[in-house]
């Protein structure tokens, strides 16, 4: 058997490499927004007030028509397809980074929706979901009370300290 000294050269480029191979297979990679392979992630903006959702997602170039939005209880889908440019045979490109293809993003809001009155606008690139709660997920107060009103109760506490200062004088 051989012995073998100990290179930190080699350590140090097998460690490259294992970072390198940790990157590519990382959950999140950079080629995902990018949709290589299958369709990309949607980036979205969703806030809500008492009533309702307000969902933004930027889609520059894509056509209103060529968005599908679904809403099933309180599950959000939004899918669509950036078609590409038609190349020229006289052209040659240099660079070529604006995504094309199919693009999806599902999510699941906090409360479910009323579809019949949802609304979409799409406006200058930029679609805007509002999507109202249903009347089950409404916020809603809740009066506490036991049958007496609030005077009866205050009566019920001065006679219980009356009763309280004469039993106190009886003792003395």
């Amino acid at each position: 058997m051989a012995i073998q000294l100990w290179d930190p050269v080699r350590e140090a480029v097998s460690l490259r490499d294992v970072m390198s191979s940790l990157l590519q297979d990382s959950f999140v990679r950079p080629g995902a927004l990018l949709g290589d392979g299958g369709p990309a992630m949607l980036p979205l903006d969703i806030s809500e007030n008492d009533n309702e959702f307000i969902v933004k997602a930027s889609l520059p170039g894509v056509r209103p028509e060529d968005v599908q939005i679904t809403v099933h209880g309180d599950t959000l889908t939004v899918r669509g397809e950036t078609k590409a440019e038609q190349e020229k045979k006289d052209e040659h490109y240099h660079l070529r980074e604006r995504r094309y293809g199919l693009f999806q993003r599902t999510v699941r809001l906090s409360a479910p929706v009323r579809t019949d009155q949802a609304k979409a606008e799409f406006q200058d690139g930029i679609l805007t979901l509002t999507l109202p709660k249903a009347e089950e997920a409404k916020p809603k107060q809740i009066k506490i009370g036991n049958g007496a009103t609030s005077g009866q109760v205050q009566a019920k506490a001065i006679q219980g300290q009356d009763q309280a200062k004469a039993g106190q004088a009886a003792k003395s």
